[in-house]
């Protein structure tokens, strides 16, 4: 079982335009409307692969409603805090004639202080009343909530030796690293919006072994098409290599990845396994971009990416 923080939830809504134009009207070919949500989107591909995740964070408004009418259908349990904001709506819309993704996403509602102590009440009971895991703290922070709302969960979380993951950006990672979470999984865009040179591949290398060594036990950083590096605090440095794949969409591919790599841990393989985590979480992130959705990926689909991705041990010098 996992629980999942998700503070600035969506409406997610994905558009197929073959050959999408800038002022013109365009009309999609397909539409998918899910409950999104970088949180949410780990829970769904989590379930899929036969695991069991809670969802928390913020609904409100209309756009709240259709999340958690969404989320029942799907069969994910969902404990939210109501607040009195409209929940954002997300927008995508792929161009598979031009190989373009264009999003939209709204900034979310403004969280009041008494919503945000709200979640942490939610929080800690949920922790007292089921054994997780992990916990996940995925995606941006809506308007008005505290830059260290990451830190203070995972803070919470660590009191009960409850293994936490971090996956946001900005201020919300920066200030979450400093709370020592036990895993993060950053891309290199957010590793760069935090101030960390990753020009080069030795950059990043350099990168992940200062944030193992100071931040966390294990980091992810997530290369889209390029795979994904890993490293661990115990010295333990791969990368892998994703199959080849005819692409659909980038969106919760990151979030897929990270879904495939906790249900390893926690279902048959030992934390200790790195290698066959990160198989499965690329085969996972793979598969997610071979489809239109947000984690709407099959467990078949996961697996047999997972079998033709390839991992390579590397050597850091000392």
């Amino acid at each position: 079982m996992i629980l999942t923080v998700t503070p600035n939830a969506a409406v997610d809504k994905t558009y197929r335009v073959d050959g999408f134009q800038i002022d013109r009207v365009n009309r999609p070919t397909l539409t998918h409307t899910v409950a999104g949500g970088k949180g949410i989107n780990v829970a769904r591909v989590y379930q899929t692969l036969g695991g069991e995740a809670i969802v928390t964070g913020f609904l409100g408004g209309l756009n709240g409603r259709i999340v958690a009418r969404a989320l029942e259908k799907e069969e994910i349990t969902e404990q939210c805090v109501r607040v009195s904001g409209e929940t954002r709506l997300c927008s995508a819309v792929i161009d598979p004639t031009n190989g373009t993704q264009t999003e939209i996403n709204e900034p979310g509602h403004e969280i009041t202080r008494r919503e945000q102590t709200s979640l942490l009440r939610r929080f800690e009971s949920l922790l007292s009343q089921v054994s997780f895991h992990f916990v996940v703290l995925s995606g941006s922070l809506p308007p008005g909530a505290s830059d260290d709302l990451y830190a203070e969960l995972i803070a919470r979380a660590k009191s009960r030796e409850i293994r936490t993951v971090l996956d946001t950006s900005g201020a919300a990672l920066k200030i979450g690293l400093d709370a020592h979470p036990y895993f993060a999984k950053p891309n290199r865009a957010e590793l760069a919006g935090i101030g960390y040179s990753i020009e080069s591949d030795a950059d990043l290398s350099e990168t992940a072994r200062k944030l193992t060594t100071e931040a966390v036990d294990v980091l992810a950083v997530t290369l889209g098409e390029d795979g994904a590096l890993l490293v661990t605090r115990d010295g333990m440095a791969l990368r892998s290599f994703p199959p080849k794949i005819e692409f659909a969409s980038a969106v919760a591919s990151g979030d897929s990845f990270l879904a495939a790599y906790l249900w390893s841990w926690s279902h048959g393989a030992k934390p200790e396994d790195y290698r066959e985590a990160l198989r499965l979480a690329t085969g996972a992130g793979a598969a997610n971009a071979a489809v239109i959705g947000a984690g709407f990926c099959t467990c078949d689909a996961i697996f047999a990416c997972a079998e033709q991705s390839r991992i390579e041990t590397l050597n850091f010098e000392a």
